[in-house]
């Protein structure tokens, strides 16, 4: 049953690409093992039993070009006031799904951000957030993965010259698999959430019903500089071995 609901409602899935990134200039169509950025989020988002449209909202006539030739729609350029470093994911994405509802005449339910920076998710980890928002009734459910060696209680400040707990007091000689409880952070993979969660409260995440998708480690990383493309091109070759 829950396959036949899914199937049966209306789910708009966005990767927002901006063309202005300042840590690496025109990432999102950079070449990763052999292809643009972008390109495999769009793979992958292609593939979902469930999305029943998927765009790409870029202002940057190059990566509408990359995304439709990948077999994206690019149904609009996005305008200048959502597109700067200042402008949030939250009001590019509104602003979507209002161009949306608009052109196919239709009213949506769900909401997938899939964020082109983790080249390395999968269409089943794309439509187990799905399925999850469903079976569990969430507002949202978001990828995130386990911190593992970087637990908070290792984090430190530096007062005065001395290092002081940042937040978590951190045990005497703990062992990375003794510290407790296990630690998560975003993913900047994956986020899914009801079209009236994002449109009238203007959250993608957050609420007291938002749930967790646990990313496996293997394919948590999210490109930021050129050093993120090496450690992912280095990842996508070791699942190619496996």
């Amino acid at each position: 049953m829950e396959g036949y609901w899914l199937k049966s409602m209306n789910i708009l899935a966005i990767t927002l690409a901006r063309g202005g990134s300042k840590s690496v200039p025109l990432k999102n169509i950079k070449k990763l093992n052999g292809k643009p950025l972008i390109v495999h989020t769009i793979e992958e988002a292609l593939k979902s039993s469930y999305i029943t449209d998927y765009i790409v909202s870029t202002d940057s006539d190059r990566i509408k070009k990359v995304s439709e030739k990948a077999g994206a729609k690019v149904p609009f350029i996005r305008p200048k006031k959502f597109s700067t470093d200042k402008a949030s994911s939250v009001d590019a994405l509104k602003h979507a799904v209002k161009f949306m509802e608009r052109k196919e005449k239709v009213r949506y339910d769900l909401i997938i951000e899939l964020m082109c920076t983790n080249p390395l998710k999968k269409v089943q980890d794309i439509d187990a957030c799905i399925n999850k928002m469903i079976s569990t009734e969430a507002d949202s459910v978001i990828a995130v993965h386990e911190l593992d060696d970087h637990h908070p209680a290792r984090i430190k400040k530096i007062v005065h010259d001395k290092i002081k707990d940042f937040a978590v007091k951190e045990p005497n000689e703990a062992r990375r698999q003794d510290l407790t409880p296990k630690a998560y952070i975003r993913s900047g993979s994956i986020y899914c959430m009801k079209r009236d969660y994002l449109m009238q409260n203007g959250q993608r995440y957050g609420g007291s019903n938002s749930r967790p998708y646990i990313l496996p480690t293997e394919r948590a990383v999210n490109i930021d500089s050129e050093i993120d493309f090496y450690i992912a091109e280095k990842l996508i070759s070791q699942s190619i071995k496996r």
